[in-house]
């Protein structure tokens, strides 16, 4: 990406330190995703993680979609 400004690097950068990302990896029905955590059983779809082109074009994948799911706790060891 090529990011063409008058501003100082200094400005358009400023804090982006500060910014956290609230994003979690997750598979669902086989398809890899990158999603939000809204609460503990809902999150919202921010992108598809993805080889197949087939996902990309299902709407129940589309970023932005709300999903409900049951997050798993691995166990240390397993």
């Amino acid at each position: 990406m090529i990011h063409y400004s008058i501003l100082p690097l200094e400005t358009v950068y400023e804090g982006i330190e500060a910014m956290k990302s609230s994003t979690v990896d997750i598979v669902m029905n086989g398809v890899r995703m990158q999603v939000e955590p809204v609460n503990a059983q809902q999150a919202k779809i921010v992108r598809l993680i993805s080889c197949n082109p087939q996902d990309f074009l299902n709407p129940q994948y589309a970023p932005g979609r709300m999903i409900e799911f049951q997050p798993m706790v691995r166990e240390s060891g397993e």
